[in-house]
């Protein structure tokens, strides 16, 4: 069975950093697209957005417009561990972050907890206030 389990949640100051983890079992990093996935306050039910994801190569990476230049995806593959960085965190940032393996492709809205093609961990929160 896959399972994702997010860590490094934290409440933080605007302007500050944290470094969130995802951390999958049963899982093979090598042919697995991975991605976070953010729901933030006023989001209701499958309601997200798609802030990073990167290949199973590792080579390919992509990031929202709204943290282009302060978010980092990356993955350690001997630790079957997924990170994302986080730099100059703005209270716009503040939600529930969620780690997902999708072998479906992406959706950029919506986060569809019932499917067969996306596992998803559990969620971690992230507090950034002004």
């Amino acid at each position: 069975e896959v399972q994702l389990v997010e860590s490094g949640g934290d409440s933080v100051q605007a302007g500050g950093s944290l470094k969130v983890s995802c951390k999958a079992s049963g899982l093979n990093f090598d042919v697995a697209d991975m991605g976070w996935y953010r729901q933030t306050p006023g989001m209701e039910g499958d309601e997200c957005e798609l802030v990073s994801t990167i290949s199973s190569e590792g080579s390919t990476t992509y990031y929202v417009a709204s943290v282009k230049g302060r978010f980092t995806i990356s993955q350690d593959k001997a630790k079957n561990t997924m990170y994302l960085q986080m730099n100059s965190l703005k209270p716009e940032d503040t939600a529930v972050y969620y780690c997902a393996a999708a072998s479906g492709g992406w959706s950029w809205y919506v986060c569809d907890w019932n499917s067969t093609t996306t596992v998803w961990g559990q969620g971690t929160q992230v507090t950034v206030s002004s």
